[in-house]
């Protein structure tokens, strides 16, 4: 009896999994051996899909099928193989195999489309080895800063340094960059990583834009003392001050649509049980789909924040890290998606993304989209990720129904404008 589809696509994820830094847990960071090796065996997959396969200068794995007109732009679908330390098995990596799959349906079929269609298995996204991120879709869209190849490691090892281990070369970065013309469109399958779609009992959801993010470290610099000798009237708390700030971080981001605030790290100095905290650092991440909601939400987290240190006599300090814009999906990628889950019986549900994707990048080059998979729990970035074997077959259909009507869509467009 020949294995479901959805049960093929988990066995082979599972077997990726294996490819680790970390016996025990899932850790695989760009260019290290286990990224490596895992990247050769999805070029074997590829090939196995009927692609010709290579991994290029920055080391992402580049698989290609021909199509009917084998000239003309592709069709580009793909996602990440690195993780975060001790992952899950389906973040990025599901995106890479359903996409295979997809093709090697296409290739058992006998089957062109009018496009090529290309799967690129990206090798940075994550940003967890070096400091910096989406180092390999970014390579593709044409938009990577070339410094980022001196970005260095906990050991001191550079990207360039690290990338003659999988046969790459930071000097021939550019030849990854795609001209516009060459690219038709990008399609990115990726775990919800939330649980708006468990919720409402839907295994797919089209997501409508990925949402910009700014973060920032502040710093509340107040006066140390003896915990047993300053009278409470008389304290500049730090670590009370920051603690009202993240409950006003917290307050804004409720009261404010379309925008999530976080504090992830809180820290007090110098941290001795006996003494009134003198200095309090802590992170802060704020997320929306709407740039001008964030813009909006930072200037009044700022004014929130130094009245709180104003009131309670400490200083303020306010360092920003990161500042990205919200991305939205184009609408004919999301057009081929409704048709698609229409198609398959699916209710049609828009949603943001609340993570950054390679789509992001992506869509510096071409019109792009992504569709989420349910995960259980809305749990990501950790060993129980989880996916069900029905929603993964279901994933695979979606990618070759969405190819067949992109092909379409696409390839009208073309005729017409000829």
């Amino acid at each position: 009896m020949p294995t479901e589809p959805g049960a093929s696509l988990l066995a082979r994820l599972h077997e990726l999994a294996a490819f680790s830094d970390e016996p025990g847990r899932l850790t695989r960071l760009y260019l290290s051996p286990s990224h490596i090796a895992a990247a050769h065996r999805v070029r074997a997959w590829m090939e196995q899909a009927g692609m010709c396969a290579a991994i290029d200068a920055v080391g992402n794995v580049v698989g290609r099928y021909e199509g009917r007109e084998p000239h003309h732009s592709a069709l580009l679908l793909g996602s990440h193989i690195d993780t975060v330390r001790d992952g899950g098995a389906y973040d990025g990596t599901l995106g890479v195999l359903a996409a295979i799959a997809a093709v090697a349906a296409l290739h058992e079929a006998g089957e062109l489309l009018a496009h090529p269609v290309e799967v690129i298995a990206f090798g940075d996204e994550e940003g967890v080895r070096f400091p910096t991120t989406l180092i390999g879709s970014r390579a593709v869209a044409g938009t990577l800063d070339p410094r980022v190849f001196e970005a260095r490691d906990a050991e001191g090892v550079s990207v360039r340094q690290a990338l003659p281990a999988i046969g790459g070369d930071a000097d021939r970065f550019r030849r990854c960059a795609r001209r516009p013309e060459q690219v038709a469109c990008y399609l990115e399958l990726h775990i919800e990583q939330g649980p708006v779609l468990e919720e409402a009992g839907l295994a797919l959801g089209i997501v409508s834009a990925i949402a910009g993010a700014s973060r920032a470290t502040v710093q509340v610099e107040g006066t140390a003392g003896h915990a047993g000798t300053v009278p409470m009237r008389l304290r500049r708390d730090a670590l009370a001050a920051a603690a009202e700030m993240v409950l006003a971080a917290e307050r804004i981001a409720l009261a404010t649509p379309d925008l999530v605030a976080t504090v992830g790290r809180l820290e007090a100095l110098p941290g001795a049980v006996n003494v009134i905290p003198g200095v309090a650092c802590l992170s802060l991440d704020v997320r929306s789909p709407r740039d001008a909601v964030r813009a909006a939400a930072i200037a009044a987290l700022r004014q929130a924040f130094a009245t709180i240190a104003a009131r309670r006599g400490c200083r303020l300090g306010w360092e920003t890290l990161h500042d990205a814009p919200a991305v939205l999906c184009h609408p004919t990628v999301v057009a081929a998606l409704e048709a698609t889950l229409t198609r398959l019986g699916q209710t049609v549900r828009h949603l943001p993304s609340g993570a950054g994707h390679d789509a992001m990048a992506m869509a510096a080059l071409c019109p792009s989209g992504m569709l989420f998979l349910r995960c259980r729990g809305g749990i990501s970035h950790h060993p129980a990720e989880s996916i069900s074997a029905a929603d993964a077959g279901l994933g695979v259909r979606a990618l070759i129904e969405a190819m067949h009507q992109l092909d379409r869509i696409l390839w009208s467009d073309h005729v017409r404008s000829d």
